[in-house]
């Protein structure tokens, strides 16, 4: 941060795990959110979070704890905590201080900078006007869940299932075609997946219009909690200073909150019913509300949500899944029967799917599919217990339709190229919603319907049988 003048405030009176006690020796007392530092090494940085009592003040620490000591003298920078925004942030990777994390050279001083936190600045947020659909060329979401511009879009789902290799793919396809910029606030995730993210990005040539900002899983719990903060606040600045639509990405929300609750047990604050913080539905109420869109530009957000321990009734799920407009459950079944994007069908649900919207061709598609799925789900019971020759004709055809429909989700990501050997495909919705209305209407019920996996549109298939 830049050096300025400093006010001496005390010294440290104790050290718990990321809460530094600040013991006030002046007269001086800093405000809430304001930024401490240790007279002697500006490495050491504090932030206020409340007073214990007129003298002793409670500090996040926002740096390593190996360089604090009882008794170091701690002077205010008389700032709060801030980070660069502007056209020099994209094209970069940077922590919670602006610091680059690339390998590049460090931002200009002259780089524009900007307070986290929300009180600095009022702000009228705007429904949006026209809303028009995001293609993401993944037929499951543009099919089931589609994703608005200037809507949100969670990814929720357990540990391996696959939300952070779908966010990439989004992020992949959206980076293309969307006139914007593009935002990744890395919230407690592995440095092995920011890595993927930001060698991904730079081999399609979406990295110059992308701004990374990272808080990974090594850092301390009030680094992790704070850079959301400062994500928003980036949102916010190209939203309202640059009037740009903004695509932003989270991964992930839970970290936000495992953060937020390992701070309030350092703080001895009393927790909740289910041992969250207190102050849960307040945190990310305070986050979310920050990611409207304005009167001429959007904030368009895909946001996964870890599921601890695959229960989308657990309180840190719950208090979040409120706020988007889309949900895209990933299940664990699918996901080890090996079937990607694991997107839970029926579990899934969208609120933007209405006539005006997406329009009646795809409606109707929609509107029987969710039908013969759930009949499959009845058939599928049965089928387990007695086999499929003892269906009925009607079911056996209606089983097998469901089946092609559901192997027929499946798609191979350009990300996962590498991995899966496959080649990645993007499909649009008007070829997904035809290809449906065929599988449906059983316009391929001679084609076997395993050969529907991971394939593009419907009509590769029927090539491929001809030959």
């Amino acid at each position: 941060m830049e050096k300025i003048n400093t006010q001496f405030v005390g010294r440290v009176y104790g050290v718990r795990g990321q809460i530094v006690l600040v013991h006030c020796e002046s007269e001086y007392r800093p405000a809430l959110l304001e930024v401490l530092y240790a007279e002697k090494d500006k490495n050491v940085v504090l932030e206020v979070h409340s007073y214990y009592e007129r003298d002793l003040v409670h500090c996040l620490l926002l740096s390593s704890k190996e360089d604090i000591y009882r008794n170091m003298r701690i002077v205010s920078s008389g700032t709060e905590l801030s980070v660069p925004v502007g056209e020099n942030v994209l094209g970069r990777a940077f922590n919670l201080y602006g610091t680059p994390v690339d390998g590049g050279i460090l931002m200009s001083k002259k780089t524009q900078r900007r307070p986290i936190h929300p009180q600095a600045r009022t702000v009228t947020i705007h429904g949006n006007k026209q809303r028009r659909l995001l293609e993401t060329g993944i037929k499951i979401l543009d099919f089931f869940t589609p994703l608005v511009e200037g809507g949100r879009l969670a990814l929720v789902g357990g540990a391996g299932v696959g939300k952070t290799a779908l966010m990439t793919e989004i992020i992949r396809n959206l980076n293309s075609s969307h006139p914007g910029i593009t935002l990744f606030a890395g919230i407690g995730e592995r440095i092995r997946e920011g890595h993927e993210l930001w060698q991904s990005l730079k081999e399609t040539g979406a990295l110059l219009k992308t701004a990374l900002i990272v808080g990974h899983i090594n850092e301390n719990a009030a680094i992790r909690f704070k850079v959301a903060s400062a994500a928003a606040t980036l949102a916010e600045y190209f939203r309202d200073e640059e009037q740009t639509d903004v695509l932003f990405f989270v991964d992930n929300i839970f970290r936000f909150v495992q953060a937020g609750n390992e701070l309030a047990t350092l703080l001895e604050e009393i927790p909740s019913e289910f041992g969250y913080q207190s102050t849960l539905q307040t945190q990310i109420a305070e986050f979310e509300n920050r990611l409207g869109s304005g009167a001429k530009a959007s904030i368009s957000s895909i946001q996964t949500v870890y599921v601890p321990g695959d229960q989308l009734t657990d309180p840190s799920v719950a208090a979040a899944l409120p706020y988007f407009e889309a949900v895209v459950v990933l299940s664990r079944t699918m996901s080890q029967a090996g079937r990607y994007p694991a997107v839970d069908f029926l579990n899934s649900k969208s609120t933007v799917l209405d006539h005006s919207l997406i329009g009646e061709k795809h409606f109707k598609a929609l509107t029987s599919a969710i039908e013969m799925l759930n009949q499959y789900e009845r058939l599928e019971r049965i089928v387990a217990v007695i086999g499929i020759d003892e269906l009925s004709a009607q079911d056996k055809v209606t089983y097998e339709r469901a089946q092609r429909l559901r192997n027929y989700m499946t798609q191979p990501f350009f990300t996962m190229e590498d991995q899966t050997g496959r080649p990645g495909v993007f499909v649009t919705r008007d070829a997904v919603v035809t290809d449906v209305e065929s599988i449906l209407s059983g316009g391929f019920d001679t084609i076997a319907p395993e050969k529907f996996s991971y394939i593009g549109v419907a009509k590769g298939v029927i090539d491929n049988e001809g030959t």
